[in-house]
């Protein structure tokens, strides 16, 4: 005969299938919880960080930009001030990490505050000595 009786036999082949597919399943098992669980966890923060940005925060854009929330105009638009008196809307989204928390509006109203600008007010300048009044004691 041609065929050797090893070859010959068949062993069933449902247990070798299991055994085949194990490693698989274990590979699956180890990127749900290494990247993907992570992920949805990154991805449900990032949600509710969004939901709760309101008036007076100060916030990082996709850009780079510090702006401050001057007015939420919808649910996926806000109005933010760069500098002083440069205001432009913005997409939501496109936020990428809240600064600082601004108080809330007191009320739930939105009257003509909401055209002032809410920037700190500037710190004082520093009093500047002159060298010779700074060795001796002097004033300026």
């Amino acid at each position: 005969m041609f065929i050797s009786p090893a070859w010959a036999q068949s062993t069933g082949g449902s247990g070798d299938f299991l055994v085949q597919l194990f490693p698989l399943i274990l590979i699956f098992v180890v990127f749900y919880f290494l990247l993907i669980r992570p992920q949805q966890a990154k991805m449900r923060a990032q949600r509710e960080m969004l939901a709760g940005v309101k008036r007076g925060d100060r916030v990082v854009t996709g850009g780079g930009i510090i702006a401050l929330v001057t007015k939420v105009i919808s649910d996926n638009e806000l109005q933010v001030e760069l500098a002083d008196g440069v205001r432009v809307r913005i997409i939501k989204q496109t936020i990428t990490d809240i600064l600082t928390r601004g108080e809330s509006v007191r009320g739930g109203k939105e009257s003509e505050e909401d055209d002032k600008p809410m920037l700190p007010p500037p710190a004082p300048a520093a009093e500047r000595k002159s060298l010779l009044g700074s060795l001796f004691g002097g004033k300026k």
